[in-house]
C-alpha cells in the first residue's frame, strides 16, 4: 500500500507543477483536467502525509522509550505511543478506503426523475416536496439546478418532474437516492384526520457527455406537440414540446418546459444521453443493474428505501436502519447525515467484497 501511495504522491506533486505552469494555464481545458485530478487526489494525500508524520512520531517515541527515563517521563512516552498507534491504525483504514476503486460516474452531474407512485394526488404533492428537498440540497452545496420536464398535478406537486443538478461530485452524493420513498401523513384533503401512506419513485442518472454515448440521428424519431399544463390545459398553441424516441432501444424522453422547441430538443437530448449511458452500463454490469432496478421498484406501498413519517417527525432509511427525528430539516435539504451514512455503509460492503 505504501508503494502505491508514494506513486500517487509523486503524481500529485507533478500535477501541482502543471497547474501552475503558464503554458498549461493558457490551455483552459487541459488546466481544468489537471486541477480536477489534483483535487481528487488531495484527500488521500492529506491522509498519507499525516500517516508519515505519525510513523515518524512512533519511531521517535520508541527510541525515547529505549533510553533511561524516570517513571513520569516513561509513563508520558508510553501514553503518547498508545495514541500514535491508535491513530496509525485509523489512518491505515481510512487510506485503504480512499484507495478503493471509485465509481467512474462519481464526479458527474446528475439527472433526477421523480414520479408519483401509489397515492394519487397525495403522491404528487410529496413528489413536489422531494423536488424542493433536492433543489435546496443542491443550493446548499453551490450546485446549479435546471428543470428539464414536468407534469404538474391539479392540486399542486408533480405527477412527474425531471431536472438536472450540475455540480462536481453530484452523482457520488445522490446516487443512493434512487428508489421508492414512502410518506406517511394526513393529506390536506383528508377531513377525518386519517394518516395515509403514499409513495414516490426517484431515479438518479449520471449525466452523459456526447463523448460517452454515440447517437445516430437516423435512430431517432422526433415528434413535436403543444405543451400542456395541469389538467391538460394547453399553455401555448405552438408545437414547442418535443418527444424523442430512440428506435433501437425504445427509450422515450420528452421536454416541454421551454417555450422554444430548440431548447426543449436540447434538453431532451441530455436526458436521452443519460438514459442510454445507464442502459449501456447496465448491460456491462447486469448484476448491479438488477440490484438498482429492485431498489427503484414499482412504486407499490410495500416497497421502500426510506419512510418520511410526519406525525412522528422522523425519517427512516430502511437499507441501513437509520432513523433521524429531524424531518423538517431533511425536507429543507439537510441531507448530509443520511448521505454520509449511506456512503459509509456502501464502503463497508465494498471492503467486505475485497476481503
Amino acid at each position: 500500500m505504501l508503494d502505491k501511495l508514494q506513486v500517487i504522491e509523486d503524481r500529485y506533486l507533478e500535477l501541482e507543477n502543471l497547474i501552475s505552469d503558464p503554458s498549461v494555464i493558457a490551455n483552459m481545458t487541459e488546466w481544468q483536467k489537471h486541477t480536477k485530478a489534483h483535487s481528487r487526489m488531495t484527500p488521500i494525500i492529506v491522509k498519507f502525509r499525516e500517516y508519515k508524520e505519525v510513523r515518524k512520531g512512533l519511531a521517535d517515541t520508541l527510541e525515547m522509550l529505549d533510553e533511561n527515563l524516570d517513571d513520569e517521563m516513561r509513563s508520558m512516552a508510553q501514553a503518547e505511543l498508545n495514541e500514535l498507534k491508535e491513530r496509525n491504525s485509523q489512518l491505515e483504514e481510512e487510506m485503504r478506503i480512499l484507495l478503493m476503486p471509485r465509481d467512474p460516474n462519481d464526479e458527474k452531474s446528475v439527472i433526477v426523475e421523480i414520479r408519483g407512485g401509489a397515492g394519487g394526488d397525495e403522491a404528487a404533492l410529496f413528489a413536489g416536496d422531494l423536488f424542493r428537498m433536492y433543489t435546496r440540497y443542491a443550493d446548499n452545496r453551490g450546485w446549479r439546478t435546471e428543470l428539464l420536464d414536468s407534469n404538474a398535478s391539479d392540486l399542486g406537486g408533480f405527477k412527474e418532474v425531471v431536472f438536472e443538478i450540475d455540480g462536481d461530485g453530484a452523482y457520488s452524493r445522490l446516487k443512493f437516492e434512487s428508489g421508492v420513498h414512502r410518506v406517511q401523513r394526513v393529506p390536506e384533503t383528508e377531513s377525518s384526520g386519517r394518516i395515509h401512506t403514499s409513495t414516490v419513485t426517484v431515479a438518479v442518472l449520471p449525466e452523459a457527455e456526447e463523448v460517452d454515448v454515440a447517437i445516430n440521428n437516423n435512430d431517432l424519431r422526433i415528434d413535436t406537440y403543444c405543451a400542456s399544463g395541469a389538467g391538460g390545459q394547453h399553455v401555448n398553441k405552438t408545437e414547442s414540446a418535443v418527444r424523442i424516441t430512440h428506435l433501437p432501444t425504445g427509450v422515450v424522453v420528452q421536454c416541454q418546459d421551454e417555450k422554444s422547441q430548440l431548447k426543449n430538443k436540447e434538453k431532451c437530448m441530455r436526458v436521452l444521453r443519460a438514459k442510454l449511458l445507464e442502459l449501456a452500463q447496465a448491460e456491462q454490469h447486469a448484476e448491479q443493474a438488477e440490484v438498482r432496478k429492485n431498489q427503484v421498484g414499482t412504486g407499490d406501498r410495500s416497497e421502500r428505501i426510506r419512510t418520511y413519517n410526519f406525525p412522528q417527525g422522523r425519517v427512516t432509511d430502511h437499507r441501513i436502519g437509520l432513523t433521524l427525528h429531524k424531518l423538517d430539516f431533511v425536507l429543507n435539504g439537510d441531507l448530509d447525515e443520511l448521505i454520509d451514512a449511506l456512503n459509509t455503509a456502501a464502503q463497508s460492503e465494498r471492503m467486505k467484497q475485497v476481503d
